[in-house]
Formats: structure tokens, C-alpha cells, sequence
């Protein structure tokens, strides 16, 4: 995975006064799946766009596949779904693919592998036109796959699917990634980000606010402590934690009766042998938990994003999901 197959150096695309990416340069590599995380109008599919040679940039260069975007090299080596899947409606779904083997050169078994591969083979004989969105979503994935690009691009692939469609979905990215092929997945939905992808390009306002991989996003692991008295409770934490790794979330109550919360900084690890501690020192344990940040928090943090726009984001969401 050390192989870097997409490269972007700020890459820049405008339309007329208007920045819709603004100087990102990011990395893929080979073998990962790649997450490209912002809301919605965050420059992600002007990005992909990009990348794919669909629309020319403003400024700043990248290499696809060693190649420059668009080129018939590099081309023949993708398979991408950006902003929505299109087909002839009058078309079964099996046609339709059969119509884009052709043109790979590729005959129906091909086709029928990847239709079973987004299980759609019970309904492969229907119109596209009869399909619903989620259905349509799958086709289009199906597509992508033909052929077994080395790169795989998708824009929103779980848009539309229920819940139980999206988890089918995730799994074959991860499937896909496992047999060696390189995806990049743009997406809203930071659980599904944080569950399915090695590493995180995180997008909002057209700017790359920072590529890492999950784990580092996320950053160290903490216990959550509320015990009383509040000082002894202190005490013990500095003592088995160390003093820097200690942080005084809040407390109230007077003497003995003083509770408090306390954030340390370490492995889950240690919550066997810090209770043993406190108990031992007559400290009265109320919670004690380990705790980690999600993806979700960082990106807020990162952007400066009310808790009410957290809210609106995650009604989003939801909404998504039960379409």
C-alpha cells in the first residue's frame, strides 16, 4: 500500500467568482480505501470530477493511475458512479450493462458476475426504469465494477440504499479493496467513513482541512471518571495516569460530598487498575468508562460547527437513510 496511484497538487477548480476547490492536494494509495469526507457542497464531486478528466481544472495538476485525468490510459483503468447512475430506461438492467461490455470488450459473463456481485441478478431482467433509487444506485456500482478497474471511484454509493443496503454495500467496498483494488469513496456520513476507510481526506468549504488515517483523526483514547470526593478522586488519577494526562472536566458539592468528572488521557486499558486504586483509597466510583471521539466530532471541531448544526446534520442523515 505504500504505491501512491492518485496525486493532487493544489488542485484547484473556480467558476467564475466562485471557489469550489480551492488548492487541495491529497494522496491514494494503493490497495486502500480512500474516504473523502465533507457536507454536501464541500468540493467533494468537483474533485472527483476532476480526477476522472470530466472537467478541466483552474489550476494546479494531478496524476491518475500515473497518467494525466482522462487519458485513454488511464481511463481504461477506472470504473466510477459520480452523481447518480445513468441508463436507458427502456432497457433491463442486464442490457444496460451488456451495452457497456461491449464497449470493454467484455462479454455476459463479465455482466453477470458483477450483477451478483451488488445482488441484483433476481431483478436483472426488469426495466431500469422500474427500478428504485436504491436499485438504480446498485446498477450503477455494478457498472463500475466491470471489467475489475484497478481504481474505483464513487460518489455517494449508499444513496438511496436502506439500511440493510448500505451495510451490504459498505461490505463490498471493503470486499473490493480486499482483492487489491484502490477505491475512493466520497461521502456525508461520517459512520460510514469511520467504519469502512483507511484513511480520511476531510473536505468543507472547497479546502482539504487534513488527510489522515481514521485512528490518528480520531486521536488518543480517554477514561471518563465521575467519582467523589472529588480531590482524593484527583489525586489517585494524577497518580496512575501521570499529571498531564489528567483533565478537570467540572465538580460540584462542598467536603466529602464534592463530586467530580475527570478526562485521562490513556488506554482503556488502565480502567481495571484505576478503579482498583480509587476503591482502595476510599474513593466512591460513579462511572468510569473508556471513551474515544468519532469521526463526526473531529470533523465539527475541525470546521467550528454549532451543536445545532450537529443536529441539522444528523436529521440529514437519518432522512438519507430512510429514503
Amino acid at each position: 500500500m505504500s504505491e501512491t496511484i492518485v496525486t493532487t497538487d493544489r488542485l484547484t477548480k473556480r467558476y467564475g467568482d466562485r471557489l469550489a476547490v480551492d488548492a487541495v492536494s491529497l494522496t491514494v494509495r494503493r490497495g486502500e480505501v480512500y474516504g473523502f469526507l465533507g457536507p454536501n457542497g464541500a468540493g467533494k464531486t468537483t474533485t472527483l470530477r476532476m480526477l476522472l478528466g470530466l472537467i478541466r481544472p483552474t489550476g494546479g495538476h494531478a496524476t491518475v493511475l500515473g497518467s494525466s485525468p482522462g487519458s485513454p490510459k488511464a481511463v481504461a483503468r477506472i470504473g466510477a458512479l459520480v452523481e447518480g447512475p445513468g441508463f436507458y430506461p427502456y432497457l433491463t438492467g442486464r442490457d444496460n450493462l451488456r451495452v457497456m461490455a461491449r464497449y470493454q470488450g467484455l462479454d455476459d459473463p463479465a455482466v453477470d458476475a458483477v450483477l451478483d456481485r451488488v445482488d441484483l441478478t433476481s431483478r436483472a431482467r426488469d426495466r431500469f426504469g422500474s427500478y428504485s433509487l436504491g436499485m438504480k444506485q446498485r446498477l450503477g456500482v455494478a457498472s463500475a465494477l466491470l471489467g475489475g478497474p484497478a481504481l474505483l471511484v464513487l460518489d455517494e454509493p449508499t444513496n438511496g440504499l436502506d439500511p440493510a443496503g448500505m451495510a451490504d454495500m459498505r461490505s463490498l467496498v471493503v470486499d473490493v479493496a480486499a482483492g487489491g483494488q484502490t477505491v475512493v469513496l466520497s461521502s456525508h456520513l461520517m459512520g460510514e467513513v469511520q467504519e469502512i476507510c483507511d484513511r480520511v481526506g476531510v473536505i468543507a468549504g472547497g479546502r482539504l482541512l487534513a488527510e489522515s488515517t481514521v485512528t490518528d483523526l480520531r486521536g488518543a483514547s480517554a477514561v471518563k471518571l465521575v467519582a467523589a470526593p472529588f480531590d482524593r478522586a484527583l489525586a489517585v488519577a494524577m497518580r496512575v495516569g501521570g499529571d498531564d494526562a489528567v483533565e478537570v472536566v467540572g465538580s460540584a458539592g462542598t467536603g466529602a460530598e464534592t463530586r467530580g468528572e475527570l478526562r485521562v488521557q490513556a488506554d482503556p486499558s488502565v480502567v481495571p487498575a484505576l478503579t482498583r486504586e480509587l476503591v482502595a483509597d476510599g474513593v466512591d466510583v460513579l462511572e468510569i468508562r473508556a471513551v474515544e471521539r468519532s469521526l463526526e466530532e473531529v470533523f465539527f471541531e475541525m470546521t467550528g460547527t454549532s451543536s445545532n448544526h450537529q443536529h441539522e446534520v444528523r436529521t440529514l442523515e437519518t432522512l438519507e437513510v430512510s429514503r
